[in-house]
């Protein structure tokens, strides 16, 4: 069993969403082989909560005005380290980077196919990586407390 077109639809939607608020590490499976409870999983990041919500908020706009879906459940607002949009046929995921690398959900569904997604959203593959890097040069650069 492979994806729908329905689900394709909303994986590329979803991942176009957030691409455009700047998500880091966009990637999506296709889990309908060992899940029979949805057909994709999309996995998206950021380095703040508020960038979070920001891509979560885009994501559940842009799937509703352009393709009519409303998530049947939305979990993990209170904290927004890791917020999950249940649409039934996907599943997306969008966490802080810091529970992207903890749970490191890449790792339980790397035997699953890899979908393609929009040129956008391939793009932000290692952004978490880069932006890790530039905080920490950044707090190298920072006058320290030595004098």
């Amino acid at each position: 069993m492979t994806a729908t077109d329905r689900s394709l639809e909303l994986i590329n939607t979803a991942a176009q969403a957030a691409a455009d608020k700047l998500a880091h590490d966009v990637i999506a499976y296709d889990v309908s082989d060992v899940l029979s409870i949805t057909d994709a999983f999309l996995l998206a990041s950021a380095p703040n909560d508020r960038q979070v919500r920001a891509i979560v908020d885009e994501i559940e706009e842009r799937l509703l005005k352009e393709l009519g879906a409303k998530p049947v459940r939305r979990e993990g607002d209170r904290e927004s380290r890791w917020i999950l949009l249940d649409y039934v046929d996907i599943v997306v995921h969008v966490q802080h980077s810091e529970e992207r690398v903890f749970y490191a959900l890449e790792r339980l569904w790397k035997d699953c196919p890899e979908l393609e997604l929009p040129a956008d959203a391939k793009a932000t593959r290692g952004k978490a990586e880069e932006h890790a890097r530039v905080q920490a040069a950044e707090a190298d650069q920072e006058p320290g407390g030595e004098w």
